[in-house]
């Protein structure tokens, strides 16, 4: 059997754009969420209506995902809560790169190069990863402590933080106790 070379086929469908309290997202239904190739976080090509974008879709903690839609998205694809789109995602191995929060962008700034070596040198995917962990508490203290653990383990050569379920939504704003909350 020939070695699979090529992306799974495009995923289009119909969703509802919805809220939880002021942040807009789309919830994939469960038939386009089963044809991702992880319960995690997954790297894709989107189209909302005629506006095409890059983007990393999250896990909503029950098996599914859903994709943040911001402000500067709904305007320029002239939608917004309440509204029904259509989405095609394609899965790309070409992970997009975080937003860095600046918490951790000013710890990385402040440690020694062979740190931010290490930083540069891994995988978007692996700086996705990171940057969730660090964002999946609400706690500033535990945040604070997570910004100064992943320097640290990066400076015995971790390349990923360890210990936390990558198919939760650890969103601290969205999520209870690593599921997406219910939309509106």
């Amino acid at each position: 059997m020939p070695a699979r070379t090529s992306e799974p086929a495009p995923i289009s469908f119909t969703a509802d754009l919805s809220t939880i309290d002021d942040t807009t997202l789309v919830r994939l239904p469960k038939q386009a969420s089963e044809r991702l190739p992880s319960r995690g976080q997954v790297a894709v090509r989107t189209s909302l209506g005629t506006h095409d974008f890059e983007t990393v879709v999250e896990p909503d903690g029950r098996g599914g995902h859903w994709i943040r839609v911001d402000d500067a998205l709904q305007r320029a694809a002239d939608i917004g809560p309440g509204d029904t789109a259509e989405l095609t995602l394609e899965v790309t191995r070409e992970w997009p790169e975080p937003d860095v929060p600046d918490d951790l962008a000013a710890a990385l700034a402040a440690a020694p190069a062979r740190i931010r070596e290490v930083w540069e040198d891994v995988t978007p995917m692996a700086r996705w990863e990171w940057v969730r962990w660090v964002q999946a508490t609400s706690n500033p203290e535990t945040r604070q402590r997570r910004v100064e653990v992943s320097i640290s383990k990066m400076d015995n050569g971790k390349r990923r933080p360890c210990c936390f379920d990558l198919s939760s939504c650890t969103d601290p704003n969205l999520s209870k106790s690593g599921k997406l909350r219910d939309l509106t």
